[in-house]
């Protein structure tokens, strides 16, 4: 079978199962990501807080999942109004996960779900001035 078909079938499972357990996501899955809906997941985190930032420092913490924020830490900042959406992605790199480690991800995100109303938001407290999503450290709140 072709890679490119693995990747997207994965992807596909991936957004599907994520979907089915009730976890917001930015539909349709496909491609090589799916992007969780970081301001759904987690509604009790204000959007100045970095919710997309928080859900992926969760994941981190709970399962070593590595993730990347697409929303207010990436776009945001120096008087740029804030984006319209805040999303955590889930990208499959070629040739590297098989059916059990999307299976464990499908597991841990849902285990963060069910602990979303834990999950804390977050300060900046170190940022360079340009490319601030590379290199922030942040707090939390």
């Amino acid at each position: 079978e072709d890679y490119l078909a693995y990747r997207i079938r994965s992807t596909e499972y991936l957004g599907e199962r994520l979907c089915a357990a009730g976890i917001p996501i930015l539909e349709p899955p496909g491609g090589h990501a799916v992007y969780l809906d970081a301001k759904a997941f987690c509604p009790h985190i204000p959007q100045a807080q970095f919710p997309g930032q928080a859900l992926a420092v969760a994941l981190y913490r709970h399962a070593g999942i590595r993730s990347c924020e697409i929303g207010s830490v990436m776009f945001g900042g120096d008087g740029r109004p804030a984006p319209a959406l805040e999303l955590v992605r889930l990208a499959i790199p070629r040739r590297v996960y098989t059916q059990s480690h999307i299976d464990y991800v499908i597991e841990a995100v849902g285990e963060v779900h069910a602990l979303r109303e834990r999950l804390r938001g977050l300060r900046i407290v170190e940022a360079p001035q340009v490319l601030r999503h590379f290199t922030a450290r942040f707090a939390e709140l």
